[in-house]
């Protein structure tokens, strides 16, 4: 069920997705996801192809499955972990800022290479702190296991050059990953995103 309950919610968080980025989300290798959403669809809980779409049905098995993951989880150090995460997530929010805009008048047109690269430091900086906060995550939530590899993956792409990971959309960029596993503390805990935003917590 983990692997199905991962693929699925990859398509429910990215709102239309295919094997590969199935396979990436859920850690399984890209024929095993591309089995996994055809039975998806035909049990009819996602449709479309070869980018797929969540049905009602599918947010209906969704939400039963998320809830008795949510039994199996340890809620105590969950809960602990994410009031480390809301530290670390008030500071990617001022780095994401500040990689889109120079100041509050003026947007970030990335021709600065040096006020980029102080930027691309300090997003460096907190994912060191960040570590720590995602390993005690993944100990209590082991589906999350994924997430190890995307991040990584997002910082080594920056590093290499390709500042379009630090926080483009549509792509597993930093900012994309964070957002969604935002998403998935939020589902573990039984939250809702209206109440994150409406406590700040939401980027």
């Amino acid at each position: 069920m983990s692997a199905e309950l991962a693929v699925l919610q990859t398509i429910r968080l990215k709102g239309r997705g295919d094997a590969a980025a199935a396979a990436v989300c859920a850690g399984v290798d890209e024929s095993t996801a591309a089995g996994i959403l055809a039975d998806l669809a035909e049990r009819r809980l996602v449709k479309g192809g070869p980018a797929f779409r969540i049905t009602p049905e599918g947010r209906e098995h969704l939400t039963a499955a998320l809830a008795a993951e949510r039994t199996e989880v340890d809620l105590t150090a969950l809960k602990a972990a994410y009031a480390d995460f809301d530290e670390v997530n008030s500071g990617l929010k001022q780095i994401v800022t500040a990689w889109q805009m120079r100041d509050p008048e003026t947007p970030n047109d990335h021709t600065d290479a040096a006020y980029d690269a102080t930027v691309i430091e300090r997003l460096g900086g907190l994912d060191v702190a960040f570590t720590p906060v995602l390993e005690q995550v993944i100990a209590a939530a082991p589906r999350l296991h994924p997430y190890r590899l995307r991040f990584a993956n997002a910082l080594q792409r920056i590093h290499a050059g390709d500042t379009t990971f630090v926080a483009r959309p549509l792509i597993d960029s930093y900012h994309t990953v964070w957002f969604e596993f935002h998403e998935e503390l939020i589902g573990l805990l039984g939250l809702s995103r209206a109440d994150e935003a409406a406590a700040g917590r939401a980027l």
